[in-house]
C-alpha cells in the first residue's frame, strides 16, 4: 500500500519558511504579509508599476498563489503599498494652526517634519511613478494636502500679516499657486536626489528655513496686490 503523503494546510495560522542556513521555521500570516508589503514597496520604487503579478511574485521571492492569498489582485497590493508609504501625521495640522508660535517658526517646523517623511527614496519614486502610470492614485493625497496644508497655511499667513481672508475662488487659486511654489521647492530636493541622482544639501532644515524666509518676505506683499474679492467671484 503506497505511503500517504501529508498535505500542507494553506489556511494554517503560520507558514513554513526556510532561511539561508536551511533551518525551517513558521511565519505568522501577519509577519509574511508585512514582508510582502515591504518588498513590494522597494520593488515599485525601483521598477514602477509595470509587469505581471507572476513577475512581481518572482521579484518578491514568493509564489503567485501565496501573493494572491494575501492580496487578491495587483491593485490591492498597490493600494496597500500606497497606504504604507503615504502615512499622514495629524499633528502637522495642529502645528500649522497654533498661533502661539510665530508663523515663520511654524512653517519651518512643519516643513522640516514633512520633509523628513517625503524626502525618502520610496516616497519620491513611487509618487512619481504613480503620477505617470496610475491615473488618479495621487489625487486623494493631493486633495488632502490642499485642504489640510495649503489652504490653512495661506490662511495663517494672511492672518499673521493682517491681510483679508480669501473669500473667492480666484483668491484661493492665487493662494494655492503661491504655496505650491514653496512646497515644490522642498519636494524637488527629493526629485533631484532620487530621480536625477544629483547631490543635495545634507542640512535640509537650513534649506527649508531659507526657503520659508524668502517666501514670507515676498508673498505678503504679493497678496496685497492680488485681485480683491467681488460679489461675482465669491464662492
Amino acid at each position: 500500500m503506497p505511503r500517504k503523503v501529508p498535505t500542507v494546510d494553506t489556511a494554517s495560522k503560520s507558514e513554513v519558511h526556510e532561511n539561508e542556513k536551511g533551518i525551517t521555521r513558521r511565519l505568522a500570516p501577519e509577519v509574511r504579509e508585512r514582508q510582502i508589503v515591504l518588498k513590494a514597496v522597494d520593488h515599485f520604487a525601483t521598477h514602477g508599476f509595470s509587469g505581471s503579478t507572476r513577475e512581481l511574485a518572482r521579484q518578491l521571492g514568493v509564489t503567485q498563489p501565496l501573493l494572491y492569498r494575501y492580496f487578491p489582485s495587483k491593485e490591492a497590493l498597490i493600494d496597500r503599498v500606497y497606504e504604507e508609504v503615504y502615512q499622514w501625521d495629524t499633528s502637522w495640522e495642529c502645528l500649522i494652526k497654533d498661533r502661539s508660535v510665530p508663523i515663520q517658526e511654524r512653517m519651518v517646523r512643519f516643513y522640516s517634519a514633512y520633509a523628513g517623511v517625503i524626502l525618502r527614496r520610496e516616497w519620491i519614486r513611487i509618487f512619481i511613478f504613480a503620477g505617470l502610470t496610475r491615473e488618479g492614485i495621487n489625487s486623494k493625497y493631493l486633495s488632502r494636502l490642499r485642504e489640510r496644508v495649503f489652504l490653512p497655511v495661506m490662511a495663517e499667513i494672511r492672518s499673521a500679516y493682517e491681510l483679508p481672508a480669501s473669500t473667492s475662488t480666484k483668491q484661493r487659486d492665487i493662494d494655492l499657486e503661491l504655496i505650491w511654489s514653496l512646497h515644490a521647492s522642498i519636494f524637488y530636493l527629493g526629485v533631484r536626489k532620487w530621480i536625477y541622482g544629483l547631490p543635495v544639501s545634507d542640512n535640509v532644515e537650513d534649506h527649508i528655513a531659507r526657503q520659508v524666509d524668502a517666501f514670507l518676505n515676498g508673498v505678503p506683499e504679493a497678496l496685497k496686490h492680488a485681485p480683491k474679492a467681488s460679489s461675482k467671484t465669491k464662492a
